[in-house]
C-alpha cells in the first residue's frame, strides 16, 4: 500500500454523523413536530415511538369528516326535495283547488349574512395555510440565526370566529324580522320549511364554530403544533362545506316559487 492511500473497503469518515446518532438535516434537529405528512414514519404508518404518523392521522380524520358531510348532505337533499315538491302542492276542500304555498320575502340582511360566511371561509383557509407553512419551517428554527415565524394564524382564526358568530347572530335577527310577515300569511308551510332549513344549517355551523374556538384556544396557549394543524385542517374542510351548502339553500329559497 502506498503512502497516503486508504485501504480498500474502508468507510469514508462522516464529519456530520457520529455512531448511533442520525445525520443532521438542515443544520439541526427538531423533535417537536416532524410534519411527516410529506413522507415519514415506516411502512406501517407509525413513527419510531409507535404512534401513527401525522399523515395517517390526518387521512383518518378526513375520512370521518367526509362520511359525516355525506350524511349532512343527504339530510339537506331530502329537505330541499320536500321543499320544492310541497311548493307546488294544492289543497282541495270540495271546491276549486287553492294554492297551499305562500312565498316568503327573505330579509335583505341574509345577503349580508352570506357575505360574512364567505369571508369567514376565506380567513379560515388563510389560517390553515399559515399553520401548514409554519409546520414546514419549524425544523429550521433550530439553525442558529434563523428566527422562528410568528403565529400569524392566530389572528386569522380570531377573525374567522368573529365572522362565524356574526353570521349566527345575523340569522337570529333575520328570523325575528320574519315574525311580522308570517302573522299575515294564511298558511305556515313555507315559513316552517324556512325555519327548518336555516335552523338545521345554523345548528351544524355552531358545531364547527365550537371546534373553531377550541382551535383558537390551542393556538392562544401554544398547544402542540401537530394537534393545531389537525384541528384547523379538518375544521376548514367542514367550514367550506357549510358555506357552499348555505349558498345552495339561500339560492333555492330566493329563486324558487
Amino acid at each position: 500500500m502506498r503512502w497516503g492511500e486508504k485501504p480498500k473497503g474502508a468507510a469514508l469518515p462522516d464529519s456530520g454523523r457520529e455512531e448511533g446518532k442520525p445525520r443532521l438535516r438542515g443544520g439541526g434537529t427538531n423533535d417537536r413536530f416532524p410534519f411527516d405528512s410529506f413522507g415519514g414514519g415506516d411502512d406501517s404508518g407509525s413513527n419510531e415511538d409507535g404512534r401513527l404518523s401525522y399523515r395517517d392521522r390526518l387521512m383518518r380524520f378526513r375520512l370521518g369528516l367526509g362520511l359525516g358531510m355525506i350524511s349532512i348532505f343527504m339530510v339537506f337533499v331530502a329537505l330541499s326535495s320536500a321543499y320544492l315538491i310541497r311548493q307546488h302542492a294544492v289543497v282541495t276542500t270540495g271546491g276549486p283547488a287553492l294554492p297551499h304555498w305562500q312565498k316568503l320575502h327573505l330579509p335583505a340582511l341574509m345577503i349580508f349574512n352570506t357575505i360574512l360566511l364567505l369571508i369567514s371561509s376565506l380567513t379560515l383557509e388563510l389560517a390553515r395555510r399559515q399553520l401548514q407553512r409554519r409546520a414546514l419551517l419549524e425544523p429550521l428554527s433550530d439553525i442558529p440565526g434563523i428566527r422562528r415565524e410568528e403565529a400569524q394564524s392566530l389572528s386569522w382564526l380570531a377573525v374567522t370566529a368573529a365572522l362565524g358568530t356574526g353570521f349566527l347572530l345575523g340569522q337570529v335577527i333575520a328570523w325575528r324580522s320574519l315574525r311580522q310577515q308570517i302573522l299575515f300569511m294564511p298558511g305556515g308551510t313555507s315559513s316552517s320549511f324556512f325555519y327548518l332549513l336555516t335552523g338545521i344549517h345554523a345548528l351544524h355551523l355552531s358545531v364547527g364554530l365550537l371546534v373553531l374556538f377550541f382551535a383558537l384556544f390551542n393556538e392562544l396557549f401554544h398547544g402542540k403544533l401537530e394537534t393545531r394543524c389537525l384541528i384547523v385542517d379538518v375544521t376548514s374542510w367542514y367550514w367550506h362545506f357549510m358555506a357552499v351548502l348555505w349558498i345552495c339553500i339561500y339560492a333555492m329559497m330566493r329563486l324558487s316559487g
